[in-house]
């Protein structure tokens, strides 16, 4: 299914079962993205269930459920499953800095398997890759009681509590080993994956790859040391990896967990992980034209009491021109509507109030509502001012969209095209 549809349950021919339906809202609720009433992720209804704005793939036992974003292109109809995937892996491939070559983009299984398994198989072939060309390591501090001095001899241990063993020497040294934080990881997300895999090739490669990490010891994801692992000229080719680890493990826009029915989930919120690829391709984009890009900075607070601020922003991304604030853009992960249907354009009050806070407390005066593109719209992306407070004022809010359905490079050119038609001094009301 796609994000808010519904899927009907019960005993007709085009129904799942209720069983299995129950089975998938149990998993659904252990994730984070539950929120306090559980229906953060599937609405539980008498006779359907009902996505939310979070994708991915929840699985129960006998029966698993992909639900994907609604990413169509402008002048799409139908947009099909394979090319969803395919879309969505990408986004998640530019938030996460990992690479998808050519090769690897064409024998991912985009129709035949579902998101999961395509992000499984991305990491086992990466994963087989670095494995080739060696598992990194690095010397470890050991202390051990040996009959030869090797290394430097611990003077304190040596007469306390060696005193009554002379033919021990207490010894400190340095060993090369592999059992590092970095294959911790790696080793801790090829025994997750082994258990959520359901494909026969994926298998037989995790297999491969659990062999390679025999000598590993076992961490529990909640137990890895993540601030242990340094990147540098020696294993830089881990870093894609590591990014991928972390997107099938838990990281901030996206969630694992297993359901105490021994189900799980691989579930990715949508308004984050827009509002991050956004980010990143406009970040890329305006490289040396002099305006720099931040995300979630600024920190002011809207409210003081007795010097302690209250109420800090968040702004999703800054656009600065040397020291100055000259753009705010809040990302939306909604779908607008066309202005026959709404006035607003299903435009939020309380986004607009929020945009007009960030102008006032940043002193800038262009601020950006920015929404994907759908079918549904006008053929061309929407960037629509308003004059802020006064018709006759300087401020101004723009409603933007953007299609994500193209590629990144159609995408980062529209970016950078609405970010300085937004910035034109002299841009028209009538634009």
């Amino acid at each position: 299914m796609r994000e808010w549809e519904l899927i009907a349950y019960g005993n007709c021919e085009h129904t799942i079962p209720e069983d299995h339906a129950s089975s998938l809202v149990k998993v659904a609720k252990t994730s984070l993205f539950a929120g306090a009433g559980g229906e953060g992720v599937l609405e539980h209804r008498r006779k359907h269930l009902r996505a939310r704005g979070v994708v991915g793939v929840i699985a129960a036992p006998g029966c698993q459920l992909e639900i994907l974003p609604k990413i169509d292109a402008m002048g799409e109809n139908g947009v099909s499953d394979e090319t969803l995937r395919r879309r969505l892996v990408h986004m998640l491939a530019v938030a996460r800095d990992i690479r998808i070559d050519a090769q690897n983009s064409t024998s991912l299984g985009w129709q035949r398997d579902t998101l999961l398994e395509i992000l499984i198989r991305l990491f086992c072939r990466k994963m087989m890759e670095a494995v080739r060309q060696g598992i990194p390591r690095r010397y470890i501090d050991h202390e051990d009681d040996l009959s030869a001095l090797r290394g430097r001899l611990d003077m304190t241990r040596q007469f306390s509590t060696l005193a009554a063993q002379p033919q021990k020497l207490a010894c400190r040294f340095d060993e090369l080993s592999p059992d590092i934080a970095l294959n911790q990881v790696m080793k801790a997300t090829i025994t997750k994956l082994v258990r959520f895999s359901t494909s026969a090739d994926n298998q037989r490669s995790l297999r491969e790859l659990s062999f390679a990490y025999a000598d590993i010891t076992d961490v529990p994801p909640n137990a890895l040391r993540w601030e242990m692992i340094t990147l540098d000229r020696t294993n830089k080719r881990w870093r894609e990896l590591l990014s991928l680890a972390q997107l099938l493990l838990g990281s901030k826009y996206q969630t694992t967990s297993t359901g105490q029915s021994g189900g799980h989930a691989l579930l990715f919120e949508m308004n984050t992980l827009f509002e991050e690829y956004i980010l990143r391709v406009l970040k890329r984009a305006l490289t040396g034209t002099g305006r720099k890009v931040t995300s979630q900075g600024g920190h002011k607070s809207c409210l003081f009491e007795d010097g302690t601020g209250r109420f800090r922003t968040r702004p999703d991304i800054i656009v600065k021109e040397g020291s100055d604030v000259v753009l705010i853009i809040d990302t939306k992960w909604k779908r607008m509507t066309p202005r026959i249907d709404d006035p607003k354009q299903g435009v939020s009050q309380s986004d607009v109030y929020q945009l007009m806070a960030y102008s006032q407390l940043y002193q800038c005066n262009r601020v950006m509502l920015l929404y994907p593109h759908h079918q549904g719209l006008p053929s061309e992306p929407i960037c629509k001012p308003y004059d802020i407070a006064s018709p006759t004022g300087t401020d101004r809010l723009f409603v933007s969209t953007v299609d994500v359905g193209g590629g990144h490079s159609s995408v980062a050119a529209a970016l950078v095209a609405t970010v300085q038609k937004s910035l034109e001094r002299s841009y028209e009301m009538t634009g």
